[in-house]
């Protein structure tokens, strides 16, 4: 068995990208990141691998080996990481058994960073490391496999990434696990993915056709076959708990292309709701961009983004659920309305954004005018206290004045009726002189004095 495993680290040194070239013979060391040199960690690997050390060296070895490859990945050293590495192989004849079966794990993931990056690494290089490693870290085959899959269609290998996800496919070990049963759910729906590629190539094939051709029926047909395949491959792993975005954007527009429309409400609704799966807004925002497709009722459109915005109040489709709210009959809506326009103004990413201020402007005209008084200082009142350094100081006026006129006028206007007359952005902004704008804000003065919440009674 030993003898084995020298033969496998003799192989993994070819892998890993010898650091000497053959007409430059030196004494091999390890050394650090600084570019000091260690001949100590040489010597005790290479009694350790000779069982001149006790076990204690070993690990103590083992472990500085570990923290140079992880400061050199850290420095993106990829060649030291790489020399390293040739010491580092000895852990898989560690005494201790747990070590030794958690090591062809941790030498995977070590070598393929390397790999991946080192400029001397090829494609050829990576697969066969990858390879050996499937057959060393045989419970780890399955992880190996995908990954390994992945960096092939990386680097553009469709065809070879399909075989390699094949062949996991129906490899075995042993009784079949938990863990196992994830793992080629998630090999076949990844499998499914290419071949959904396929597929999508084929509709864009199909769609150049005339439907009386029999090129169209052949295509036709062609794309059902790889249809259904796929359609096997996503629905096993979707059904379980997890976050499938590509897959599930996948399956639901093949299942709309045919036309089976409540399998895809289904497959979105379950993902979305099912108490099983990790809160996603993705599978929310999926699911209202379906039901917008099908023309759904304003009410179920709200339903769904009513609660996309309990779990991201800043998300960029929380402007066009204030605008289904603004337009429902039901003033819990409305009042809805203006706490999603405030909820989204409470964020760093959104203080630019113009579409909201407009919003807003125009909706706080709307709610005063409606004799909403209370909804206005419901939202306020949280926000009093940081708003004014948040958006409306002297230093964000002079910022809008200069980049965005526009958005500095919407902004001083809800200043204004915020605020009042005296807050800094808004005396700022009106003191501006600028022909052509003279009358916007002239106007919004005389708004503000109508308007503005300061010192109004509820």
């Amino acid at each position: 068995m030993s003898v084995r495993i020298k033969l496998g680290m003799s192989d993994f040194s070819e892998d890993l990208l010898r650091p000497l070239a053959e007409d430059e013979p030196r004494e091999r060391s390890v050394g650090s990141g600084s570019g000091m040199h260690f001949p100590w960690l040489q010597k005790l690997v290479e009694s350790v691998a000779t069982g001149g050390k006790k076990e204690k060296d070993f690990a103590q070895t083992t472990s500085a080996c570990l923290s140079f490859i992880q400061e050199a990945l850290l420095k993106h050293q990829w060649q030291q990481a790489a020399e390293y590495m040739h010491s580092y192989f000895q852990i898989l004849e560690d005494s201790d058994s747990n070590k030794r079966q958690a090591a062809p794990e941790i030498i995977w993931k070590l070598g393929s960073e390397i790999l991946y990056y080192h400029p001397k690494s090829s494609v050829a290089t990576f697969s066969a490391f990858a390879d050996r490693m499937k057959n060393i870290g045989v419970m780890n085959y399955l992880k190996i496999s995908l990954q390994h899959a992945l960096y092939l269609v990386h680097h553009g290998l469709l065809e070879d990434a399909s075989r390699n996800l094949s062949q996991a496919e129906t490899w075995r070990y042993g009784d079949k696990s938990a863990s196992q049963e994830v793992l080629i759910s998630l090999i076949q729906a990844y499998r499914g993915l290419l071949q959904y590629r396929t597929w999508s190539e084929k509709k864009a094939e199909l769609s150049e056709l005339d439907e009386d051709d029999y090129a169209y029926n052949t295509a036709s047909q062609s794309m059902l076959d790889h249809s259904w395949k796929t359609s096997a491959n996503f629905r096993s792993l979707i059904q379980v708990p997890g976050v499938w975005d590509p897959f599930v954007k996948s399956y639901v527009e093949m299942l709309e292309f045919y036309g089976d429309r409540e399998g895809a409400c289904e497959v979105l609704t379950n993902y979305a709701y099912d108490e099983k799966f990790p809160s996603n807004p993705n599978a929310h925002v999926y699911l209202y961009n379906f039901l917008k497709r099908e023309k759904a009722p304003r009410e179920k459109l709200i339903s769904v983004l009513k609660i996309l915005y309990q779990i991201v109040p800043s998300h960029k489709l929380m402007l066009e659920f204030h605008r289904l709210l603004r337009k429902s009959e039901q003033e819990e809506h409305r009042r809805l309305g203006l706490e999603v326009l405030f909820g989204v103004l409470d964020f760093a990413g959104c203080t630019k954004n113009i579409t909201a201020w407009q919003y807003l402007a125009k909706y706080l005209r709307q709610t005063l005018m409606g004799n909403h008084l209370a909804w206005v200082h419901e939202q306020w009142a949280p926000r009093k206290s940081w708003w004014p350094g948040f958006h409306f100081s002297a230093f964000w006026a002079k910022g809008d004045w200069t980049e965005d006129k526009a958005l500095a006028h919407e902004k001083a206007f809800v200043a204004g009726v915020l605020l009042g007359k005296g807050c800094r952005y808004f005396r700022y902004i009106s003191k501006q002189d600028h022909q052509v704008l003279r009358k916007k804000m002239k106007r919004i003065k005389k708004l503000v004095k109508k308007y503005s919440i300061v010192n109004s009674a509820l």
